[in-house]
């Protein structure tokens, strides 16, 4: 090879290099700065309504204004790697008794994350559908498993496909592609995961806060539960922060910027730089809590009970109703 082609050869390799990953910024990035990186990420779309990934998305025109506003979000963005969030969480026997929507065996994420394309290495983006705070709970438990699991480089996209939209961004609807990445754990992170008696050792101790993160009426134990909760109520000392807080109400269901939050989580007697476990019905929900705390306001002692509710009250542990601690 002559220094020609040799010179040739690394530039050419350099500039493929440069195209497989980006720096991701932040936690949280938006749809300008997802639109100028697009080439150098890999995005993972994840929903429960797969349907949606090839349908065209539903305007509907505002007839005091004449504007078009988005109804039903539709399509993907050019590339994204489609995952069905239906299947990023198993069944797991625990002491003998089978818990139900918690993180899967290591293999078996690898299997799903390699299913769906991804590769070792790559500067991952995490997009839902936006469309509420439900939503933007399915980015947070993803980015949660891929943290546990070793994969730092990531974010969530703000507002999601919503945002994107909204934004005028081009999207696709071809089918998703199936793929044959070469994604593997490379740890796990057990420092972000709580489990039942560890939260049993927090109701004992003043220094850990428990954080129920569902809707108040649940936490009170008033007018309904989940089929798969087999009590009412709350874990005793645990105080409300409920997960409707943590984004804009309306679409796209962009995050509440972290000085509200903050604000808000004094208001209910919280400190968002002390020991938290933070806990829901099946551990969806509280990985919002959880992802505000840990990754966008920076406090590594924030965990998440993957068993959540279902497991604590299958196990016939302790609950508190109709009293706000």
């Amino acid at each position: 090879m002559n220094i020609r082609h040799l010179i040739t050869f690394l530039s050419l390799f350099l500039f493929n290099l440069s195209l497989q990953a980006a720096t991701i910024p932040d936690p949280v990035v938006d749809t300008a700065w997802l639109a100028k990186n697009i080439n150098s990420v890999a995005i993972l779309d994840v929903r429960k309504d797969l349907k949606s990934f090839t349908a065209k998305p539903a305007y509907k025109k505002d007839k005091k204004t004449g504007k078009l506003k988005l109804v039903r979000v539709g399509g993907h963005i050019a590339g994204a790697r489609l995952v069905n969030y239906k299947k990023i969480r198993a069944k797991k026997k625990i002491n003998g008794k089978t818990v139900t929507r918690m993180l899967p065996a290591k293999a078996d994420f690898e299997k799903l994350m390699q299913a769906a394309g991804l590769n070792k290495n790559s500067s991952v983006v995490i997009v839902t559908k936006g469309q509420s705070g439900g939503d933007m709970t399915i980015a947070t438990r993803m980015y949660w498993q891929l943290k546990y699991y070793g994969h730092t480089d990531m974010a969530i996209l703000d507002g999601g496909m919503a945002q994107w939209l909204k934004d005028g961004n081009k999207v696709s609807t071809k089918p998703a592609k199936g793929g044959n990445g070469n994604w593997v754990a490379s740890a796990e992170n057990k420092s972000i995961l709580a489990t039942s008696d560890d939260v049993a050792k927090a109701v004992k101790d003043s220094n850990v806060q428990l954080i129920d993160t569902r809707a108040l009426s649940q936490y009170l134990g008033t007018y309904y539960k989940k089929s798969y909760v087999y009590d009412k109520g709350h874990i005793p000392t645990a105080k409300t922060f409920p997960y409707e807080l943590l984004t804009y109400a309306s679409s796209p269901a962009t995050f509440t910027p972290s000085n509200d939050l903050a604000s808000l989580a004094t208001e209910f007697g919280l400190d968002t730089q002390k020991p938290a476990i933070t806990y829901c019905n099946s551990g969806h929900l509280a990985s919002g809590a959880w992802f505000v705390m840990s990754e966008v306001m920076g406090n590594k002692q924030a965990k998440l009970y993957d068993g959540s509710m279902h497991q604590w009250t299958l196990e016939k542990r302790p609950t508190t109703a109709m009293k706000m601690e």
